[in-house]
């Protein structure tokens, strides 16, 4: 039986896992981009990012274009780390189910 201990609670929520997909494949994003990119709302997304944010899997980059402030969000290494670990395991669990 597959050991599900390398599943990380932190992307078990769909959209954590897709914020964490479009992180890890981009250098940065800002917040209105994955607002309009994931399709969810203002508070919903902001809770998903905090939560990511409180396990240090991404980075907050506050700034200002001009006079409006700009909120950019990036990977960071551990948080690439486990997103690489829990696809491995997602990958583990499906050659498994195949044999």
């Amino acid at each position: 039986m597959l050991a599900l201990n390398n599943f990380d609670k932190a992307f078990e929520n769909r959209i954590r896992l897709q914020v964490m997909s479009v992180l890890v494949a981009n250098e940065s994003y800002d917040f209105n981009s994955l607002k309009e990119l994931l399709a969810t709302t203002d508070g919903n997304l902001a809770s998903h990012l905090k939560a990511l944010e409180k396990e240090a899997y991404i980075s907050v980059i506050k700034s200002f274009l001009g006079r409006k402030p700009n909120t950019r969000y990036q990977a960071t290494e551990k948080g690439i780390a486990a997103f690489k670990k829990h696809l491995e395991a997602l990958e583990n669990l499906i050659k498994q189910q195949k044999s």
